[in-house]
């Protein structure tokens, strides 16, 4: 199976965007997060959490629309958008388990381990975007327009 030149640079400019996607994300949820420590204390493990998911919304909210906008280059579509919303319920799981493990157990600084997660968090989500989330959104956004799949490979 030979790869074409047309694939890998879209690949590589996908990839190249979706960083600079996940680093605004990033940003988005550890400002969110710091704000929100101000009244919330994570020292306290309900309010560690809630602070968590809360910024969690936010950023999950922003990822959806910069990913289907600026990475994907999809339509935006209240389906994708729901199973976009369920698969980062996981990685949410997975970060509150994280956060808590390194903050409460081993009482490791919030704030970089709030850093250290988001980076694990950011490449597990694009590969379930990747390959679960935007693959249909992708090809039907592209039938709307008239772009036969077949002839962008």
């Amino acid at each position: 199976m030979r790869i074409k030149k047309t694939d890998l640079k879209q690949t590589l400019f996908e990839s190249i965007r979706y960083i600079i996607a996940g680093v605004l994300t990033t940003v988005i949820s550890i400002g969110s997060y710091c704000l929100l420590t101000i009244f919330l204390d994570p020292k306290k493990e309900f309010e560690l959490i809630c602070a968590n998911i809360i910024s969690w919304f936010i950023s999950v909210t922003f990822a959806y629309f910069i990913n289907a906008k600026f990475v994907f280059l999809t339509k935006s579509q209240k389906k994708a958008y729901l199973k976009f919303c369920g698969a980062r319920i996981g990685t949410l799981v997975l970060e509150c388990i994280i956060m808590y493990i390194g903050v409460s157990l081993i009482e490791f600084n919030d704030k970089i381990m709030k850093l250290i997660v988001q980076v694990i968090i950011v490449i597990v989500n694009y590969l379930i975007s990747k390959f679960l989330i935007f693959v249909k959104a992708k090809e039907i956004s592209m039938k709307s327009q008239g772009v036969d799949n077949d002839t962008n490979r």
